[in-house]
Parts: structure tokens; C-alpha cells; sequence
């Protein structure tokens, strides 16, 4: 694979991973961090995620989906530019 094929596997990747994180943040990074700490302590299971760590856990979602479409596009516009300059 090149590595614009590798740019645009990661800019889909962030897509995905910030939409979920955005819309199901309970069933996904908390529960991971719950899974992470259960493993070295004790009652992990008890643990309850405030309100504001799930809407910073849905920000950052949002910035992750945000951040994987900037790329997907600039990668599509360079693409173009590329394509532009060769003919």
C-alpha cells in the first residue's frame, strides 16, 4: 500500500471511531475503561461515568470524526491537484 492509501485507510478509521465514540459513548469507551481497570483493581464494576466525562467523551467524538474528514479531504483534494499536474 502507498502511503496516500494508508492516509486515507486512518482518515476513515477516525471517522468511524469518532462517530461511535460521539453516539454510543457509555456502551464503548466506558465500558473499555471499566474492562482496563477491572483488571488491576477491585469492584470496578460499581464504577459510574458522570454526565460531564460522557459529554467530553462525545466532544471528542466529534473532533475525532471532524479531524478523520479534514484529512479524507485534503488527501482527495491533493489527489486531484496530482492528477491535474500530470496531464
Amino acid at each position: 500500500m502507498d502511503q496516500s492509501s494508508l492516509r486515507k485507510v486512518g482518515a476513515l478509521w477516525a471517522i468511524t471511531h469518532g462517530i461511535v465514540t460521539a453516539i454510543a459513548p457509555r456502551k464503548t469507551s466506558v465500558k473499555m475503561t471499566k474492562n482496563m481497570l477491572r483488571k488491576n483493581f477491585e469492584n470496578a464494576d460499581d464504577l459510574e461515568a458522570k454526565s460531564g466525562y460522557v459529554r467530553q467523551l462525545r466532544a471528542i467524538g466529534i473532533g475525532l470524526a471532524a479531524a478523520g474528514i479534514a484529512g479524507l479531504t485534503m488527501e482527495k483534494v491533493a489527489e486531484s491537484k496530482d492528477e491535474d499536474s500530470q496531464e
